[in-house]
């Protein structure tokens, strides 16, 4: 079975959260499973440049009549085959693939994005003569177009099937009414039953109405996003479309995350020579200039730095974090305002807070490496893989009973321990004292060397890679597939 994923980033080439993670681990697994499975990308700089043997499969020209060139080559750190959008005029641009160095999103990114929608469609109308898809699955608002284009496209020879996944029902792709008519689409996906939401246009709305399926990245958010809390005004829809909405959730590539293996980490270990792990701490408290002291509980954090994140109850509960003999590293960029405040907070107490602006892919695995507890307090999360890499490297995750992390957090109350189930610390309020509360649970059972080893080891031998998400998207793509 030939499959298309079309996403806007890819692990390690371009990454600013879980997206590229998944993006860069799934086609591994489908192919592993039996997939031919090849990538869709925008030809962002370092996707360019790490595109090998690339030859020109077509020139074509944009619905706004823009010319471009669609490359075909191999991702050399991938050893993937993968479709590239050569156009560097709308790619190559200082700042994020969506902002400027300002943090502005780009103007055109209606165009830079829609694009990649409507060149998915070529390809499943038969762009390359030699490789034709089965599948084509798109990944969150930057690739959702590619339902619509296809659910407009002339009827083809071959029918192909399309997935549409959603990494975050939060950031939709919203965009001004008028530049509708520059995508190519006919006027009546512009209703109602289309793009439009509330006389805008909505990339996710269009994947989610025209896909033939969709999935979310676990099972719990697919049926928080049917409800009015969580479905961002797009609960009607996916509740109408309930019956082809399912909850796969996301894997860990093992290849990138495993501490035995490591080569970001000084010291491996895994969890029958858990030993490493501690020299791990111990070095990352010596070289942050923190108290290199083994007894006190060691919180990490490496998240986007914003409410949604759940960092603003970190702030209101950290001095009596540090006040119980505990210690804080964190990593993350993001409100300016909340940066600032976790800078302070450093500032006054360097010998147990260490704050980090901006993200480094090796720092965070050091910070997993040496952390005991991974904080991911979030408002909501789709999936979350912060909680996973936590798991991988025995730092027992401190989550909201939310999405993913109520999927793969397993709280250590009485019984979960008794039967040797729990692998991490669950609260349920969403504000400061149902965090606090979770927090002194950690610190509890830390005082309780024995059992908090044998939750850590547990905790680290849990399955968490791709190979049983990836049997679900092929079951689920032989069955969308005549």
């Amino acid at each position: 079975m030939n499959v298309l994923q079309v996403s806007a980033e890819i692990f390690p080439l371009i990454k600013t959260g879980g997206l590229a993670d998944v993006a860069g681990a799934l086609p591994a697994a489908l192919n592993a499973a039996g997939c031919d499975t090849r990538v869709l990308l925008p030809g962002f700089a370092p996707i360019m440049t790490d595109l090998h043997g690339s030859t020109v499969l077509a020139e074509l020209v944009a619905p706004w009549g823009e010319p471009f060139v669609v490359r075909l080559g191999r991702l050399a750190s991938l050893n993937l085959m993968a479709y590239v959008i050569d156009l560097p005029l709308l790619y190559h641009r200082p700042g994020s693939p969506y902002e400027d160095i300002q943090h502005r999103p780009f103007a055109d990114n209606y165009r830079r994005f829609a694009l990649l929608g409507w060149v998915a469609s070529r390809l499943a109308g038969g762009l390359d003569m030699h490789w034709q898809p089965h599948v084509v699955h798109s990944h969150d608002w930057h690739a959702a177009l590619a339902s619509a284009y296809m659910a407009f496209s002339p009827a083809q020879r071959v029918r192909v099937a399309n997935v549409y996944t959603v990494h975050n029902l939060a950031y939709d792709g919203l965009f001004a009414s008028r530049h509708f008519f520059e995508l190519g689409l006919p006027s009546s996906a512009f209703s109602v039953d289309g793009l439009e939401f509330h006389s805008q246009m909505s990339f996710m709305k269009a994947g989610l109405f025209f896909s033939d399926h969709i999935t979310t990245v676990s099972p719990t958010y697919a049926l928080e996003i049917q409800t009015r809390e969580q479905g961002y005004g797009m609960d009607g829809l996916l509740r109408l479309r309930a019956n082809v909405l399912t909850g796969i959730l996301n894997g860990v590539d093992e290849t990138v995350w495993d501490p035995a293996r490591d080569p970001a980490i000084i010291h491996p270990f895994d969890a029958d020579k858990p030993a490493g792990k501690l020299r791990c701490k111990a070095e990352l408290q010596h070289r942050l200039g923190l108290a290199v002291q083994n007894d006190a509980p060691l919180f990490g954090i490496v998240s986007r730095i914003t409410e949604q994140k759940g960092l603003h109850l970190v702030l209101k509960v950290l001095d009596q974090l540090l006040a119980r003999g505990g210690q804080l590293v964190m990593m993350g960029e993001g409100d300016l305002g909340m940066e600032n405040a976790f800078r302070q907070r450093a500032a006054a107490n360097p010998l147990t807070v260490s704050v980090h602006i901006g993200y480094d892919e090796n720092f965070a695995h050091q910070i997993f490496a040496a952390t005991d507890v991974t904080l991911v307090p979030s408002s909501f999360e789709p999936c979350g893989l912060t909680q996973m890499y936590g798991l991988k490297y025995g730092s027992l995750p401190l989550v909201h009973h939310v999405g993913g992390l109520a999927d793969t957090v397993v709280d250590c109350s009485l019984e979960d321990l008794a039967n040797k189930t729990a692998n991490g610390f669950v609260f349920h309020r969403f504000d400061a004292q149902g965090l606090l509360r979770a927090v002194c649970r950690a610190f509890a059972l830390y005082a309780r060397q024995p059992d908090w080893l044998a939750v850590r080891a547990h905790a680290m031998k849990q399955p968490m890679g791709w190979d049983k998400a990836a049997a679900q998207y092929v079951d689920l793509y032989r069955k969308l597939c005549p």
